[in-house]
């Protein structure tokens, strides 16, 4: 039983892929444009510092607070 419906279960997955019409162009499921690499670059950058950085100044924020 439970063997049978994995088998419906992944052909059903491959046929979702095969005919859903997404892939083949790197890029193209991204909510954004790749196309200007300086963008992508500070766009990139700045989601890293802001997501590594923002716990370092919330902690130092808070020990600062009287």
């Amino acid at each position: 039983m439970l063997g049978r419906s994995s088998v419906i279960a992944r052909n059903f997955s491959q046929s979702m892929v095969r005919f859903s019409g997404h892939g083949g162009v790197p890029g193209e499921n991204l909510p954004f444009s790749i196309q200007n690499k300086y963008r992508v670059t500070a766009l990139f950058t700045i989601g890293c510092v802001l997501g590594f950085g923002s716990p370092f100044l919330i902690v130092r924020h808070q020990l600062l607070k009287k």
